[in-house]
């Protein structure tokens, strides 16, 4: 009975499928089709309600668009209800019984269209402006009742039986009402009040777009047209979506994380604690070490890491699992493709089949095509804002865990490594997350592949399978050794770009020493390692190219050899091959992609590795340092205190024991070395504390020793973030003695100040650091030595205004570094500082007193004039400068109103670096023929006749197949299939060895270019002048040096390599297509221009926005290497929140041109699948109408094709618009090479005598030289000559030009006017080389790059040990590199940091001692170094150059008092050249500096 029911229900099958009129029963229109869109939504309903419940957006106002709506739910609903009476009033009219279904089916529809209108009410209250669900639902509530339309009317026309009047005409009504929902439910509604949207200024339209403009991307198309129109700017770009930016994002990822390492922490805690304070109370030193070792060795057994992986699982899960589903729904529809074929082709072979049939199955192949597109592209999209919103969050944890993380950990990872971080291993997660689900995925589809294969071949696929199985720890093995491979080939660009940044940060350096060339060598020998490994790599991505081209041709072959071997009456006809081939191809996709994927996982694998141990650092102990209460007596106390830089090491600072009264100035002096700078770093928490207690009370501000300057205008270095007192800012610029030099900056205090402060002198950026620590008016000062980089005379004013008891911060505690003696006697409290421990404390009169080691450290450096100064004369000493200040202060003042007011007319005269400038239009034809230059043009011709002869012998091979199909079966058997076969395998051999040759000869030609590529770009950097590095930010040059060349190493060949695949792909699809229906040539050229159209159209966006991503990526990557350098800076004034939330800035603002360009992606690849899928349908649909005249060899062959044509075509434009972004990299590379340049290094041959400078005369005439062309002179019309084996001192204020001087002798700028010369050679004949490096510097800023002691000394090896020694020897050092366990061969630190200043500056000594050349210049060299070493190196310089001429600038007047003579320059102009008896007996400016330093 059921059966017969069911039979019913379903129709006669005659009546609805072997018709040439096919039609449905009515008892099946009235259940089934009004049931489904019922079930569809009472099954998504609940979901969906507990969903908005979660997701509320705002409130949406009641609109015309909703009342719509809502009132056409209602009609629905009545209309129902209408039949429902009918059918009552029916059964009373007793026409007999009436079917139930007449009632069931109405009321359930009306109660549905009841819930549908409610929904539509709910929606609008949770603010959601259009509904996917519920069009869906009306779509599907259309097409069920379309059926029953098409079929009523055709009853209506064939019976003769009158029709139900009123079912009818409801019907009718209904059928209208549906296509007007449908209509309603395609718009989009307005913003929710109160949404972000509203507030923003920019929003962008996403939100606000219908469901269908979301899953085909309309909403981007109006920027598409505005950068079609016109290149894209800034301000086109939409801010982005709350979701997605960083105060969402990383928050979530921080958090997981910490919860992560809580739990892995808990169980170790308990271990380490309790047993050591137990051993603390009996104060035995010893057992404290013996317990804590055994702890830590017992630790390490029981260590779990904790999982960065598991906590990005948890932040990204959820919404990454939408893409699952997606990616679930296309694998799918995937399958449908091949099955539609093996339709066809019965459809064709059975002539007595209706035409109809042919034409439904076309027309199901472009629905299911199209649908699969949407879907496709919708997963990609949820893949790629998972990607992005995964980089945000690593960037901003790495961000804030580099604000947090100990000395001892900061000094495992270099600034290279910790930027890499964040650029390369935050792309390499984001690159893996759109492969991810092929983890599965490709299972899946492999698995359903073989399914359809057996169906249809039977078990000779297992031939097929066998050669897959076989291919796979092939590519397992190719991909370990790329890992390998990847790993040192990470190394090798770590430590390149590791030294490039220390070139760039000390190119100065290089160029007074004429040390380029050493250090190009450097970094070429690391570059060729690096090529080594990549040339490796390349022969490898040959040979998994080969096995990745040729699998899927290897199983088809042995498939189908099987086949047709085993039995006799095994035929291969078309439906056979060709559904095999097609799915062959699906399967040849899953089994490309998953070595693609494990290695992808591999490489993400080793990121995350790198990631995870630097978010397992070791953080600054937060309770190292007690904030005090209020009422505590000492501003700063130590009790006991053990501190070293790690857990590790023996202790830096020793049993300290130091209580400062509150308001007090403290002054710490001692050696080199004796840990000074060490105290304050324990006062700031920046040390591990091993034992006892330190308190400071209330806020700190620190001036460190090195001044750290942010790439900012001058005002916002001093301001710091704090608001800004107009009086107070005046107050302290004017203490720190910086309106002079506002008057020289060309935009007054809105000049902007490179990176790392390129563009101030070192005493212009000391002073700034202090002015940036007075502003902040803190209760307590920590001053690292910040009178040594300035002029004595503004030293002393500085300390008058600012440090000393009358100025600003009398009422602070300050405690100051010092090596200047003529301060002490104002100090409160003297500490004494040997060796780590405090040995002295006590006031100046106090310790003098005492007659210890401190007092025979005064005598023996302060000459007893200077002391007697001192000590008498105090007081007066300090009122003179006062009264001429006060004298001066109302000039002062008006000069203020001035040099400030100059910043608003010059603000942008006062633009230093130039940010990364996105080009704009087409990259030019000229790029691409550089690179194919750089690779070679042979080579490129010979790749290019390689891939040729690949495609053509693939084409010929289907060709081939489908004659074999063709061939007539006698006898249940095909003749000569023997020759078919091997023609076949022939075919294939040859595509495999072109497809090797391509593959190597791509790769080969890739590397030599990136040689090529590299060497020319760093030896144009190498060659740009000293301005050229000012200007450009040092961000933009390792961004060159490490995301473009990586781009030209490993990611242009193989996208060269993947164009011209599915350039040929596409090229052969439309060949074969065109043989098998010719009819399609009507199609292809329209839909071509259409392709090429929508190809244009949206690369010119792209690019744009690529450019656009690029340009303000390098601003994320400087503010970082910023922050790095001045972390102890940012955490001593408290400041990490605000350079946190500017990092997120800088992320988001990069994010807002990256999401378009992900979008645009997605948009494009719409656009050109559907095109594709119109090919595909248009060559089914000629297909079916020329059935008659085609075989069925060649049907197959030509839909088999076209099947392919959508993923190539996309694939195409993928790589055409990828091959135009990154060859943006060659562009980049080849810049710099128009940049100008310096003069030329060598003449050869050289016209300079053997043994030049011989005497060491140095003539200066007329000389005048600016920084800038747009500038003023900064020395002008200084006329001076010097006679061999002189000495002369240089002093002035600061700016006055006294480094300007000795740039231009060492033609770091060329001169503007005048000439040098040097033992009567004009110098401006001479290559750079020769002249640098025949004279010698001291520069002011002792640079030392990482590597061996021996390489800083001596980077040419060109002197012997023995001299090396003696260098060291003369210059102090000896004892201490003798002390080192490697001596010569001790590895410096990054910047030198695991020395002190003052061993860095004797090391600067040292070079010049070695080099040993007839004119040495001292810049400001022993301003870091105490009085002691200052003497060793003064008498060093007078014994070791004493038949040198000897230049000095000098801060301390009392080093140059016994030189020949001193040139005093001012505003720079030469102002006095004397000797300096005759100076001070002149009375001018110099003995006012004289008198100011307490020397007459």
């Amino acid at each position: 009975m059921a059966l017969v029911h069911f039979k019913a229900i379903l129709g006669d099958w005659n009546r609805t499928w072997y018709t040439a009129n096919p039609d449905l029963t009515q008892c099946f229109q009235n259940t089934v089709l009004v049931w489904l869109p019922c079930l569809y939504l009472w099954l998504c309903a609940p979901i969906y309600f507990i969903y908005l419940r979660s997701h509320s957006r705002g409130y949406i106002c009641m609109s015309h668009l909703n009342k719509a709506k809502t009132t056409v739910g209602f009609l629905l609903w009545i209309i129902c209800w209408a039949d429902v009476f009918y059918s009552f009033w029916e059964r009373t009219q007793g026409s007999g019984a009436l079917a139930p279904v007449y009632l069931i089916s109405p009321t359930l529809l009306g109660i549905t269209m009841l819930l549908a209108t409610l929904l539509i009410q709910y929606e609008r209250m949770k603010g959601v402006q259009s509904s996917g669900v519920m069009l869906n639902f009306w779509l599907l509530a259309v097409l069920c009742a379309t059926v029953t339309f098409r079929s009523k009317i055709i009853q209506a026309l064939e019976q003769a039986t009158p029709v139900c009047v009123w079912r009818y005409t409801t019907f009718y009504i209904y059928y209208t009402l549906l296509l007007v929902a449908l209509f309603l439910s395609c718009l989009s509604d307005q913003m929710p009040l109160f949404s972000q949207s509203i507030k923003d200024t920019n929003p962008c339209p996403e939100a606000g777009a219908s469901f269908l403009s979301r899953i085909s991307f309309w909403w981007i198309t109006s920027m598409m047209v505005t950068g079609y129109k016109r290149p894209l700017e800034e301000k086109d770009l939409w801010s982005l979506n709350p979701e997605d930016c960083s105060k969402k994002v990383v928050p979530h990822l921080v958090h997981r994380w910490n919860t992560e390492c809580q739990k892995v922490k808990r169980p170790e805690e308990k271990t380490l604690y309790s047993p050591k304070r137990a051993s603390r109370t009996e104060g035995k030193e010893s057992r404290v070490v013996e317990e804590s070792e055994i702890l830590i060795v017992k630790n390490h057994q029981k260590t779990r890491e904790p999982s960065l992986f598991w906590a990005l699982c948890l932040t990204f899960g959820p919404y990454y699992l939408i893409s699952c589903l997606y990616k679930f729904i296309q694998d799918i529809l995937m399958f449908v493709g091949p099955e539609i074929l093996r339709l066809l082709i019965h459809f064709i072979n059975n002539s007595g089949a209706p035409s109809w049939q042919g034409y439904f199955y076309t027309a199901l192949l472009f629905i299911c095509t199209c649908l699969q597109t949407l879907i496709l592209q919708k997963y990609f999209h949820v893949c790629f804002v998972t990607g992005m919103r995964l980089r945000t969050a690593v960037i901003g944890a790495v961000y804030r865990k580099a604000l947090v993380i100990s000395s001892a950990a900061r000094r495992t990872s270099t600034v290279g490594e910790i930027v890499n971080l964040m650029s390369v291993d935050a792309q390499r997660f984001m690159d893996l997350i759109t492969y991810l689900n092929m983890i599965w995925s490709a299972p899946l589809q492999v698995v359903l592949a073989l399914y359809f294969l057996w169906q249809n071949l039977g078990p000779s696929v297992l031939a097929g399978v066998a050669v897959m199985i076989l291919m796979v720890p092939v590519n397992a093995v190719i991909a370990m050794k790329t890992k390998t491979y990847q790993v040192a080939q990470m190394k090798s660009k770590d430590n390149r770009i590791k030294l490039m940044n220390e070139v760039l940060n000390g190119i100065k350096v290089l160029k007074l020493y004429a040390w380029e060339l050493a250090f190009k060598d450097k970094v070429s020998a690391i570059r060729e390692s690096e090529l080594r490994v990549l040339k490796k790599t390349a022969y490898l991505g040959a040979v998994s190219t080969f096995t990745w081209v040729c699998a899927p041709f290897l199983v088809a072959l042995s498939t189908f050899a099987v086949y047709v071997l085993i039995d006799e009456n095994n035929v291969l006809d078309a439906q056979k091959a060709f559904v095999s081939l097609a799915l062959f191809n699906i399967l040849r996709f899953p089994l490309n992609m998953l070595p693609m994927v494990i290695s992808s996982i591999v490489q993400a694998s080793v990121s995350m590795k790198r990631l995870r141990v630097f978010l397992s650092h070791e953080e600054l102990q937060e309770d190292s340092v007690e904030r005090k209460a209020v009422s505590a007596p000492y501003s700063i106390s130590i009790v006991e205190g053990a501190f070293s830089w790690s857990r590790t090491e023996s202790p830096t600072l020793r049993s300290l024991n130091v209580c400062i009264p509150e308001g007090s100035l403290v002054a710490v002096v001692g050696h080199v070395g004796s840990g000074k700078s060490s105290l304050l770093s324990a006062l700031l928490g920046e040390m591990e504390k091993l034992e006892g207690t330190v308190a400071v009370k209330g806020s700190v501000a620190y001036v460190p020793q090195q001044a750290w300057i942010q790439n900012a205008t001058l005002k916002d270095n001093i301001v710091f973030g704090q608001e800004r007192k107009e009086s107070w800012y005046l107050r302290v610029v004017e203490a720190c003695a910086l309106l002079p030099d506002l008057e020289v900056l060309p935009a007054g205090d809105s000049t902007e100040i490179g990176e790392k402060g390129v563009n101030l002198s070192g005493g212009q950026k000391q002073r700034v650091s202090l002015a940036r620590a007075v502003y902040c008016n803190c209760a307590v000062y920590l001053l690292d030595d910040p009178l040594s980089a300035v002029d004595a005379h503004v030293g002393k004013h500085i300390f008058d205004k600012v440090i000393g008891p009358q100025g600003l911060l009398k009422d602070r505690t300050r405690v100051l570094v010092t090596h200047g003696l003529s301060y002490l006697p104002q100090a409160d409290l003297i500490l004494v500082m040997v060796d780590g421990k405090i040995t002295e404390m006590g006031s100046y009169l106090e310790l003098m007193a005492r007659e210890g080691a401190f007092a025979e450290f005064l005598r023996t450096y302060a000459t007893a004039d200077q002391a007697d100064n001192n000590t008498s004369k105090t007081n007066t000493h300090t009122r003179c400068p006062l009264g001429v200040q006060s004298s001066s202060s109302m000039a002062q003042r008006g000069k203020e109103g001035e040099v400030l007011g100059k910043k608003a007319k010059n603000a942008e005269v006062g633009k230093l670096t130039e940010a990364d400038k996105a080009n704009t239009g087409q990259v030019k034809l000229s790029v691409f023929w550089e690179y194919m230059k750089a690779i070679g043009l042979l080579l490129s011709f010979i790749s290019l006749l390689f891939f040729f002869t690949h495609h053509l012998a693939s084409l010929f091979s289907n060709y081939w197949l489908s004659l074999w199909t063709d061939d007539p079966v006698i006898n249940g058997t095909q003749p000569n299939r023997q020759m078919r076969l091997g023609v076949y395998g022939a075919l294939g051999l040859s595509q495999g060895i072109a497809v090797l040759c391509y593959s190597l000869s791509v790769s080969i030609g890739g590397i030599l270019a990136s040689r090529y590529l590299h060497q020319t770009m760093l030896y144009d950097v190498l060659r740009s002048p000293m301005s050229f590095f000012e200007r450009t930010p040092s961000g933009n040059l390792v961004n060159r040096f490490a995301k473009e060349t990586d781009t030209i190493d490993s990611v242009i060949p193989s996208i060269i390599k993947m164009f011209m695949g599915s350039m040929f792909n596409v090229l052969g699809a439309c060949v074969i297509i065109l043989i098998a229906t010719p009819l399609v040539a009507i199609i292809i050229p329209p839909l071509g221009l259409l392709y090429f159209f929508v190809q244009r159209f949206y690369v010119s966006s792209s690019r744009q926005l690529k450019r656009l991503e690029s340009v303000s990526r390098s601003p994320v990557y400087t503010h970082f290497n910023e922050t790095l350098l001045g972390t102890t800076v940012i955490r001593a004034f408290g400041e990490q929140h605000r350079f946190i939330s500017e990092s997120d800035r800088r992320v988001d603002h990069n994010q807002k041109a990256y999401y378009p360009s992900i979008v645009a992606n997605r948009w494009l690849a719409i656009r050109l699948e559907f095109v594709g899928n119109c090919i595909v349908t248009f060559a089914a649909l000629f297909a079916v109408m020329a059935r008659e005249s085609l075989s069925p060899g060649i049907m197959g062959l030509s839909i088999s094709y076209a099947l392919q044509l959508t993923a190539s075509l996309t694939w195409l434009v993928r790589m055409s618009s990828d091959i135009e972004t990154n060859i943006v990299a060659v562009e980049k590379v080849k810049e710099y090479s128009d940049t100008e340049k310096e003069a030329e290094w060598r003449h050869e041959p050289s016209s300079l005598p053997p043994g030049w400078p011989t005497g060491g005369d140095i003539e200066i005439r007329g000389l005048g030289l600016r920084y800038r062309a747009d500038q003023d002179l900064a020395i002008r019309n200084i006329t001076v000559s010097i006679q061999a084996g002189e000495k002369v001192g240089i002093v002035g204020r600061t700016g006055a030009g006294k480094s300007s001087l000795t740039l231009g002798l060492f033609r770091i700028i060329e001169a503007a006017e005048g000439q040098i010369f040097i033992d009567g050679v004009d110098i401006a004949k001479l290559g750079l080389h020769e002249l640098r490096s025949r004279i010698t510097i001291i520069p002011q800023d002792p640079v030392v790059f990482s590597g061996s002691l021996r390489m800083n000394l001596d980077p040419f090896d060109s002197y012997s040990d023995e001299e090396v020694w003696r260098a060291l020897e003369l210059a102090h050092l000896k004892s201490f590199v003798s002390g080192l366990p490697d001596k010569l061969n001790h590895e410096c630190c990054e910047g030198g940091e695991n020395l002190s200043l003052g061993q860095r500056q004797l090391l600067c000594l040292a070079r010049a001692l070695l080099r040993k050349t007839k004119i040495l210049v001292l810049d400001e060299a022993t301003a870091a170094v105490d009085l002691e070493t200052d003497n060793l190196i003064q008498s060093t310089i007078r014994t070791q150059f004493e038949d040198c001429t000897v230049l000095t600038i000098a801060h301390r007047l009392n080093t140059i008092m016994d030189y020949t003579r001193v040139l005093v320059l001012d505003k720079g102009e030469v102002a006095e050249f004397d000797s300096p008896s005759a100076l001070i007996a002149n009375r001018g400016i110099f003995y006012k500096m004289a008198k100011d330093s307490g020397l007459v």
